[in-house]
């Protein structure tokens, strides 16, 4: 017999409330999904950029291959992740007040 989970957690349930939440977050290895005025992005806590290579955190926004490879950034710490440009703004700025659609940890 199989069961089904349904997530009920709205935007607001999974809305990050401080910077320091999202980073610890990223720390633990979280994955994000995000909206910013009309757009989508994803950000990975601890990925592989190649086999062998050391686990880093990367950012980009949602779409084809060529939409994630044009956009993405690698990054070494959450602080560096930060400083990438949702649009015109610094996700920085406001990491608190973007829609997140889906997130662990």
């Amino acid at each position: 017999m199989s069961s089904i989970i349904y997530d009920t957690s709205t935007p607001e349930d999974m809305r990050f409330k401080t910077i320091r939440e999202f980073k610890m977050c990223l720390r633990h290895g979280g994955e994000i999904q995000f909206e910013w005025k009309g757009v989508t992005y994803g950000c990975f806590g601890c990925v592989r950029p190649a086999p062998g290579e050391e686990t880093r955190m990367v950012i980009a926004q949602a779409g084809s291959a060529e939409v994630n490879a044009r956009t993405e950034m690698w990054c070494d710490t959450p602080d560096e992740l930060l400083e990438y440009r949702v649009g015109e703004d610094r996700l920085r700025d406001v990491i608190t007040q973007v829609t997140v659609w889906y997130r662990t940890i």
